[in-house]
């Protein structure tokens, strides 16, 4: 009941406050195991990406936000899982993976951190995540939150905020052993895919051309 309520003040809030628009919700694989991969901006980031695709979400949350009883039950109840991010999180691996072969849908920050406006370097969970579970991916590109800092804003969020959600796609799947070279390989693959959907100042590290120019 929280999740679908949560989402629905959140729309309010954002079709009040802020020029929200969303583009590609045709793109929403309607069934099956899902990856939703998304860039980094900002607190509210998870909630943007849950009121824009059309499936229920889950998602991985730092573990300091999980403050309190009260905190924690409210998040878990909108679907998040802590993540240790000191650390290799074996449990919430497996979390994730028993969502996904579930049919479930979990939402994936790569970076694993917010970043400043430009896609910074991620981590390679993901791809050992989707080689894991066969699960598709959904790349989504998040642009305007940026100034969105306080969690408090959340409830009054302000500016162009435009989500963009690209096709889905699925990654080759490789047996045997997987090394760390294949891991950054198929996760700059990911990121490429949400890359493309965003703004060239947003790209960062993996704005395409810039790479291209740097391996020639």
């Amino acid at each position: 009941m929280l999740y679908p309520t949560c989402n629905f003040l959140q729309k309010i809030t954002l079709n009040w406050f802020a020029n929200f628009e969303v583009s590609g919700k045709e793109n929403v694989p309607p069934v099956g195991p899902l990856i939703v991969v998304s860039n980094h901006l900002s607190n509210i980031d998870p909630s943007i990406v849950a009121v824009s695709v059309s499936r229920r979400l889950k998602f991985l949350a730092k573990s300091s936000l999980f403050m309190g009883p009260f905190i924690s039950t409210l998040l878990r109840w909108y679907g998040a899982y802590p993540l240790n991010r000191d650390r290799i999180d074996v449990t919430s691996f497996k979390w994730a993976l028993n969502q996904l072969r579930q049919d479930g849908v979990i939402l994936i920050f790569p970076e694993g951190t917010r970043s400043k406006g430009a896609m910074i370097k991620a981590k390679s969970g993901v791809a050992r995540l989707v080689q894991m579970s066969d699960a598709t991916i959904l790349p989504v590109a998040i642009t305007g939150t940026e100034h969105i800092g306080n969690v408090m804003r959340v409830v009054h969020p302000t500016g162009n905020i435009k989500v963009n959600i690209g096709s889905p796609f699925s990654l080759p799947k490789i047996d045997g052993t997987i090394d760390g070279a294949i891991l950054k390989s198929m996760t700059d693959m990911i990121m490429e895919r949400i890359s493309i959907l965003l703004p060239e100042n947003y790209r960062g590290v993996y704005e395409i051309n810039k790479r291209k120019r740097l391996s020639n």
